[in-house]
């Protein structure tokens, strides 16, 4: 019988079961939950997920990390969320284009790499009340620099005791990516802008969860808080499945032998996407190297680069707008795991984060991060270019977040001449971001949303994803907006309280 996995917090050892983590979303202390200890996938079971489908080597992968779900509830977990809600029941298909294999992660119904993990989190979260015995309402509070907003409000509509309210930068997201989520249907549904960066957001969320008055006037109404963001442990988990599962299908298709080491290449900046790769790699999946992709705000190349986080920077709003971020919550985990579980030290790099906006890891911590990782980063007209090359030598037409992948591989390949089979990330639909994928390939963009859609496919002969046809002609249902200062007033407001 498998050992019962325990999760503790970064910040302290007080151990929860899966279900608990999963529920709560951020530990007490302000801590992430990590599994108290990384399960091997063994040799044997790398060979028996080569036959499965994507639906199987979820299964058999989350069976690692939770534990007192039974193998039935993570079946019905997983089916439910994968069958039939993606492009021909494939969730994470490889496409080879110039030489790479790219990852696309945007064929579910959001047309974002966030529907693999949120289309999950509900069936996850609901069976964690059931084996937690928790009759509480759960509310789920999210911050979203745009995808993760419209992937949860998706995940969630209409879930039996749940509510989910979320928060997204007035000026930070693309056109598409608000008319998705202003137009969210769902009876347990909210959607508020905020008058700020996605920082602030994330931060006001933050402050929310740790409030003792808020969760006490929630109690009082039988409610209690979760997150879908991924500083929840029930969303980043999804996440490692599909990195077994391009490896998995790399050796498959005869692209690599089984044991043979890959390159993993992430756009990201909140840094869940690219930790859930480092958990694959720990569980045995062979990587020989993790390229960690920054645009502009190239706060996380910098770290890796120097060893210094800082955020005391200027805060750029650009053609990739889910990577503007300056504060990288997920980070924490993989320092917790590079500190070997040091939570003293852990803190003091937090505490100093929070006081001075700035912190430097030890030599030691260094050495690790700089042993797999790298940096690099693509501003928006490197991006581009990055995009219409592709384009223009394949015919491959990707989006803004997986051209500055694109762009700095390239970089990467460059400096370093390493030819290591590689994988690139592909985020997102190039259709949710219309207008900076037509200027990329030196269009003019037309003025109407939906004729820029059109224009897109036009020039690029690809078809519209039909979730994104399918916002023509619904009415905007949210349209509030607050200042960060009024977050809480909001949550009452968005809950009827």
């Amino acid at each position: 019988m498998m050992n019962m996995m325990e999760y503790t917090s970064t910040r302290s050892s007080k151990a929860v079961t899966s279900a608990q983590a999963i529920l709560q979303g951020i530990a007490e202390d302000g801590g992430l939950f990590v599994p108290s200890s990384i399960p091997a996938l063994t040799g044997q079971e790398l060979e028996s997920l080569l036959e499965m489908d994507y639906v199987g080597r979820a299964c058999l992968v989350l069976s690692k990390y939770l534990t007192d779900f039974s193998k039935e509830q993570i079946e019905a977990c997983v089916k439910g969320a994968y069958l039939n809600r993606f492009d021909g029941n494939q969730p994470a298909p490889l496409r080879e284009a110039g030489g790479m294999e790219l990852l696309e992660l945007w064929h579910g119904p959001t047309c974002a790499f966030k529907d693999l993990a949120l289309q999950l989190l509900p069936y996850l979260m609901t069976t964690s009340a059931q084996i937690a015995g928790d009759q509480d309402e759960i509310v789920i509070l999210v911050a979203t620099s745009g995808d993760t907003g419209k992937a949860a409000l998706e995940g969630f509509k209409n879930v039996k005791g749940t509510k989910i309210l979320v928060f997204y930068p007035q000026n930070g997201v693309s056109p598409m990516q608000k008319r998705q989520m202003t137009t969210q249907e769902g009876d347990n549904v909210g959607v508020c802008a905020i008058d700020g960066n996605f920082d602030d957001a994330q931060t006001g969320v933050k402050a929310i969860f740790g409030s003792r008055e808020v969760a006490a006037q929630l109690r009082e109404r039988g409610m209690a808080f979760s997150s879908a963001n991924s500083i929840n442990w029930g969303r980043l988990v999804p996440q490692i499945v599909y990195y077994v599962s391009a490896y998995c299908d790399m050796a498959k298709a005869g692209k690599i032998k089984m044991g043979d080491p890959i390159n993993v290449v992430v756009p990201t900046g909140n840094f869940g996407n690219i930790l859930a790769g480092y958990f694959a790699m720990r569980m045995g999946i062979p990587v020989n190297r993790f390229l960690c992709a920054s645009n502009r705000n190239r706060v996380l190349t910098d770290f890796i680069n120097t060893g210094v986080y800082d955020r005391n920077r200027e805060f750029y709003t650009t053609a990739s707008p889910s990577m503007d971020i300056l504060i990288s919550s997920n980070l924490e985990r993989l320092l917790y795991l590079l500190s070997g579980e040091d939570t003293g030290r852990l803190n003091h790099w937090m505490e100093e984060l929070k006081t001075a906006g700035r912190y430097e890891v030890d030599a030691e911590t260094f050495e690790k991060l700089t042993a797999k990782f790298s940096g690099e980063a693509c501003d928006d007209g490197e991006g581009a270019a990055a995009l219409r090359q592709l384009f223009e030598k394949t015919g491959y037409l990707c989006d803004t977040h997986t051209a500055v992948a694109v762009g700095a591989y390239q970089k990467y390949l460059v400096k370093t001449g390493d030819d290591t089979p590689a994988v690139i990330v592909s985020t997102a639909s190039p259709y949710k971001f219309a207008a900076s994928v037509l200027e990329a390939l030196g269009q003019t963009p037309a003025a109407d949303d939906f004729a820029k859609i059109e224009q897109l496919a036009a020039v690029s002969g690809t078809a519209v994803p039909a979730p994104i046809a399918a916002l023509k002609g619904k009415s905007v249902r949210f349209t509030k907006v607050c200042d960060k200062a009024s977050m809480v007033e909001a949550v009452y407001s968005l809950l009827r309280m």
